[in-house]
């Protein structure tokens, strides 16, 4: 009975034992799989890890070469744009050249011209002075004739001996004054008579003065001037003519000699109050103004 409950016990024991035997082997089993996933798990990250500084190298090289490549295409471009400009600054000098041998052609231009002006006007000069001289000896002449005058100053004269002058405004005032004086004197009239003559030279708006005029004033030659020089007067003609200087060009097929003496008419017109030397330096100056465009056009072409 006794060995039957020891051989019981002992058979319980061996199956314990084995049981243990069983979970040990079991347990070192699952401790050396646990440490095979451990050193997976190491290598995993080793692997990881030379992954992340592989990929990193990549990323530096890939910046490097993308740097290197940026600032080669920057040295490119900096070599272009300091080429075009060392092409500009060429062409700019190359046109001041071209502007400065332009500049001197124009002013040897001028200077050629404004001493053959100077020329055409001392020759222009010369023949109006040869043209006053003769025109001052026959009024001196005419001066020097004796004159009969009647007694009776209403006494009207025979037909005049020389042509009668008209005047409509549209002229110079001062000009045909001095040219009637001329008349009146070549005529032998008195005061009464160059009155009436005067009034039936009149035309146009020049005749309308007259209407302001008292009709017992128009056989007073003064009250007839002073009328006529308020409204035609050549100072009122001053800045038209300085004007007309400053826009006087050279028409087509005119000569130099025609203009010359078109713009000595307009400086004794516009400028009559100024000295002969300033009057001759303004009327080169114009002179020149007028034939520029001209010599432009000819070299242009």
């Amino acid at each position: 009975m006794v060995n039957t409950r020891s051989q019981t016990k002992m058979a319980d024991n061996a199956d314990l034992l084995a049981l243990l035997a069983e979970m040990k082997k079991s347990m070192e089993k699952g401790q050396e799989e646990m440490k095979k996933g451990q050193e997976e798990m190491r290598k995993g990250q080793e692997e990881m890890r030379k992954g992340q500084e592989e990929m990193r190298k990549e990323q530096e090289g890939m910046k490097n070469e993308i740097q290197s490549h940026v600032e080669s295409k920057v040295g490119e471009i900096k070599d272009h744009v300091n080429s075009c400009i060392e092409k500009i600054e060429e062409d700019v000098q190359s046109v001041k050249r071209e502007i400065g041998e332009v500049k001197g052609e124009v002013e040897r231009k001028i200077e050629e011209v404004e001493n053959k002006v100077q020329g055409k006007i001392e020759e222009v000069k010369e023949k109006v002075q040869v043209k006053i001289g003769d025109l001052e000896k026959r009024l001196s002449e005419l001066e020097d004739r004796p004159i009969n005058f009647p007694t009776n100053p209403d006494l009207t004269y025979s037909r005049p001996t020389v042509k009668s002058l008209t005047f409509d405004g549209q002229t110079s005032w001062t000009i045909f004054k001095t040219q009637f004086d001329v008349l009146s004197s070549a005529n032998g009239w008195n005061n009464r008579v160059k009155a009436s003559q005067l009034v039936a030279s009149l035309r146009g708006s020049a005749a309308e003065v007259l209407q302001g005029i008292p009709s017992d004033k128009l056989t007073d030659l003064m009250t007839i001037e002073n009328a006529l020089e308020t409204r035609f007067g050549d100072s009122h003609l001053t800045q038209f003519y300085r004007t007309e200087l400053k826009t006087r060009r050279q028409k087509p097929g005119e000569s130099l000699q025609v203009l010359a003496a078109d713009v000595e008419r307009l400086m004794s017109l516009a400028y009559a109050e100024c000295p002969q030397d300033v009057r001759d330096s303004l009327a080169a100056q114009y002179f020149v103004d007028a034939i520029i465009d001209e010599i432009l056009s000819t070299q242009q072409g």
